[in-house]
């Protein structure tokens, strides 16, 4: 089930429970893939899975079982953004993991310029464009050098110029080294950055395959039914 490596993180009857709604029940997977793409629905359940791996909220049931401790930043779909410029928004995510004053601003300078905004580095970072705003929120991230990069639906409100920037950066993230795991609704997307498909529905993972034999041979009902409702 999935690509057979050393798994960096395995799950074990994750589980989580909200006002006697199950959210997300009985996820069992191990994770190896260096580039990792959950698929399902709406409502599926995808992003309460991250959010539970990334520790943003804790799991009525089961565990998560990392060999060492990683390193992590997340990209939500709609990036949080401080009232001051695009260099301070990641200099304040520098600072928050650690980092001295003195060095901070040049990290975050080149973090920046990886992502193509350097010259809009003292510009008020909530009038920037979406798609600006996503990227620098791409280099607050990548500025911490995460051995794991999670990303909630990180194009699903940008244009495609826009997504297509963002897409580039997520390689040359994943060019480092770093781990990938993200959502999105764009099947195409999933098929350039993906190694690995986890597919949830309910709440439930339904299958867990490389990125090839799930677009071409999905080996359950429900992943065949949504690659037929998804695809135009």
């Amino acid at each position: 089930m999935g690509i057979e490596a050393e798994a960096w993180l395995t799950i074990a009857g994750l589980g989580l429970t909200e006002g006697g709604t199950r959210i997300v029940e009985d996820v069992s997977l191990p994770l190896a893939a260096q580039r990792t793409v959950v698929l399902g629905p709406n409502g599926a359940g995808k992003s309460t899975l991250l959010r539970l791996i990334h520790g943003l909220l804790h799991p009525t049931a089961g565990e998560l079982h990392w060999p060492r401790t990683l390193s992590q930043a997340m990209v939500f779909q709609r990036p949080v953004m401080l009232r001051t410029t695009a260099l301070a928004n990641v200099i304040y995510g520098l600072r928050l993991k650690g980092h001295a004053a003195r060095d901070s601003e040049g990290l975050a300078h080149a973090a920046l310029a990886r992502v193509g905004l350097e010259h809009l580095a003292t510009r008020p970072a909530r009038l920037l464009s979406g798609g600006e705003q996503q990227r620098v929120a791409l280099a607050r991230a990548w500025a911490l050098e995460p051995e794991l990069l999670i990303l909630d639906e990180p194009t699903a409100s940008l244009d495609p110029a826009s997504s297509r920037e963002v897409e580039r950066i997520i390689g040359e993230i994943a060019a480092t080294g770093a781990r990938i795991l993200m959502t999105t609704h764009n099947l195409g997307q999933a098929k350039r950055l993906a190694e690995d498909i986890v597919f949830i529905d309910r709440g439930r993972i339904v299958e867990q395959t490389a990125v090839a034999q799930f677009f071409t041979l999905p080996q359950t009902e429900a992943a065949q039914r949504f690659l037929q409702e998804e695809t135009p």
